[in-house]
């Protein structure tokens, strides 16, 4: 169900880039502007791992640095049926968790040293399980092609606004105002798809992490533990890299109305409240 939702919204993406981009610049414009977006987002999800690594300031390690978590990770990656990913440790006090990489063979689980001593081996075990499902689920790529197409539309917006403002429309027929709204709207528009994008892939992540870790409600207790600890301890972070971490480090992810729409983690009752449902159904 995970993927026919993500699959909706990713061609509700699509459809709005092609119609935008048709209306304002043509189908020429529109493939030039994606092709734009798509140069700069690619870049990073080539070099994603380094590049995410060096926002947290972490440090790759091995099985002689951290023998019992990278046992804890090679043995849940074979339940997963995932190559070994590197291992890193970030410096934060936070605890949090990660994954990045353009590729199940070439992913990174990171941790920070303040999930490492805060969260109980069964619990951390519920959080690496669901940073590995982001790898088996290839998250990284769908959050970059969504963030290719919002980009576009977000170009594409700010050429309309300009263009209504100093040329008034592509004709005389054209309308100044309808072509504003339009560069303020559909920028949104794409947003709110792109963070619900986000959100779906986070809900995906805790259902397969529930599955490989063998306990839904493990990962549900680190989700409550993570959350509470995030308004505690303050984690400074790029904001670009704040959006792959298990929990919002720079602020908690609780229900805010229409200020929901625009988070990159579903709140984290509704994700505890769906991991007690896998749980209740598969005891």
């Amino acid at each position: 169900m995970q993927h026919v939702k993500v699959f909706v919204m990713m061609a509700g993406l699509t459809a709005l880039l092609v119609a935008f981009g048709g209306y304002f610049g043509g189908q020429s414009g529109a493939l030039l502007v994606f092709i734009l977006a798509a140069g700069m987002n690619f870049g990073m999800y080539w070099f994603s791992d380094r590049m995410v690594l060096k926002m947290y300031r972490a440090r790759v390690v091995g099985p002689e640095e951290a023998p019992d978590i990278y046992r804890m990770v090679d043995r849940l990656r074979e339940r997963a049926g995932l190559p070994m990913p590197t291992v890193a440790i970030a410096p934060s006090e936070q605890p949090n968790a990660f994954a990045t990489g353009r590729n199940p063979e070439n992913a990174v689980v990171c941790l920070t040293a303040g999930i490492l001593r805060l969260l109980p081996p069964r619990e951390l075990e519920g959080v690496v399980a669901h940073e590995l499902a982001h790898i088996k689920h290839r998250h990284m790529l769908t959050s970059t092609l969504a963030a290719t197409m919002a980009g576009a539309v977000g170009m594409l917006g700010t050429m309309a606004r300009w263009g209504a403002i100093f040329f008034g429309g592509r004709d005389d027929d054209s309308n100044p105002l309808g072509l504003l709204v339009m560069g303020i709207v559909a920028p949104i528009g794409a947003m709110i798809i792109q963070f619900a994008i986000s959100r779906q892939n986070e809900f995906q992540a805790d259902a397969t992490g529930g599955a490989i870790a063998g306990n839904p409600m493990s990962l549900a207790g680190a989700l409550e533990r993570l959350d509470a600890y995030s308004r505690r301890i303050p984690m400074e972070v790029n904001p670009a890299a704040a959006q792959l971490a298990i929990v919002n480090p720079l602020a908690g992810s609780r229900k805010q109305g229409l200020l929901s729409l625009f988070r990159t983690h579903p709140a984290t009752e509704e994700r505890v409240a769906r991991l007690r449902e896998q749980a209740e159904r598969n005891p």
